[in-house]
């Protein structure tokens, strides 16, 4: 490895179900950078706000594009459509873009959306933060929460 190392966000915004898809990175320029088989496009944006405890912070993380008429339409539709989004920390090596390592996934769901004239916010909310958080359409699935412990004491209503 050498000693260019540097750290990137590589983005899958998706439908419950899967059907629809996008892939997005923020390190290589105008390029398209491929993860586990998966070619991810170049599209600049800022992943903030996440927080990895075991209650959550009841916050939401939120991704930040440009607002314009390509982002537009998908986030929108993403926003509407309560969109899973996978967020990967990845450390680069930049000679190397064909071997990144994965440093942490975090998975949660698009709750809202905000934007002004220059950027786009996407509010995403993990199940942590849906739990007890009394913020409406946060579901809890099996992609966000795997499978329950036995030892859980889980009360639907």
């Amino acid at each position: 490895m050498s000693s260019a190392l540097a750290f990137a966000h590589y983005l899958i915004l998706e439908t419950n179900d899967a059907t629809q898809s996008f892939h997005f990175q923020n390190y290589w320029v105008s390029e398209d950078a491929s993860y586990s088989g998966v070619a991810y496009g170049f599209l600049p944006f800022a992943f903030s706000g996440m927080t990895v405890t075991k209650s959550g912070d009841n916050q939401p993380a939120t991704l930040a594009f440009p607002n314009n008429e390509l982002t537009r339409p998908w986030a929108t539709d993403a926003v509407e459509n309560e969109f899973i989004a996978k967020v990967r920390t990845m450390i680069i090596d930049a000679d190397d873009k064909s071997n990144p390592t994965s440093l942490n996934e975090y998975v949660a769901q698009v709750v809202s959306g905000k934007w002004d004239s220059t950027s786009l916010t996407l509010e995403l909310a993990s199940v942590f933060d849906a739990v007890g958080g009394d913020v409406p359409r946060k579901r809890l699935t099996k992609d966000l929460v795997g499978h329950l412990p036995l030892t859980s004491n889980v009360r639907v209503a």
